[in-house]
């Protein structure tokens, strides 16, 4: 889902060609046939700059997919830092796997199967980024357990903010939209966080942690 009128968002993804690199390219295919919801340029290229912003070493990512936000994150980070990944599905890793591997970012990422809030908690310290990309009705339960593991100065963000305009419609009480409006009001709420959604794509909540 683009919120941007098409013809808009087709002058954003050209002027994003500079980014064009063989691992990214067979990504975006992958995820193009496969109807895969990865963020798109113009998300992954707002994560990389967040993330260099705060100079980034340390990233958690609450869903990964195959790979297509750890590109931008793992380029981010250096050769010193870390981006671990999750996914609830082994071929979903592999692929993660292989693509870094390609791009030679695999020595900066750290691979893990299973559920990503159950990941998050069994791993200790905080993170200079922790970036949210489950299953939408997880949403809530994600920034309940993320809120205190990101340091002062770090981001949290999360991907599927506006779920195509659906959290603005007060009619709408799907599962789905529900948790979203549910997450996104427990953000904004929260004093220790300075947010805002950049309507990008579906909608980037991006939270400052101030204090």
């Amino acid at each position: 889902m683009n919120l941007l009128p098409q013809d808009v968002a087709g002058y954003v993804r050209n002027l994003a060609a500079r980014s064009d690199d063989p691992v990214l390219l067979e990504m975006e295919t992958l995820a193009a046939e496969r109807k895969f919801p990865a963020v798109g340029r113009e998300v992954g290229a707002t994560l990389e700059m967040l993330a260099r912003s705060i100079g980034a070493r340390r990233v958690f990512e609450l869903g990964s997919g195959f790979g297509f936000s750890a590109w931008w994150f793992a380029r981010a980070v250096g050769p010193d830092g870390e981006v671990t990944l999750t996914d609830g599905d082994p071929a979903n890793t592999a692929r993660s796997r292989e693509f870094l591997g390609k791009a030679g970012l695999s020595d900066r990422c750290r691979f893990v199967t299973g559920d990503a809030i159950t990941a998050l908690g069994a791993t200790t310290g905080e993170f200079d980024i922790v970036y949210c990309d489950i299953d939408k009705t997880g949403y809530p339960a994600a920034f309940a357990a993320a809120a205190e593991r990101v340091r002062v100065g770090g981001y949290y963000i999360c991907d599927n903010a506006l779920w195509s305009g659906k959290v603005a419609d007060p009619a709408n009480t799907e599962p789905e939209t529900m948790a979203i409006r549910e997450h996104n009001q427990a953000v904004f709420a929260d004093p220790k966080f300075l947010p805002t959604i950049n309507p990008i794509r579906d909608g980037v909540i991006t939270a400052l942690r101030i204090r």
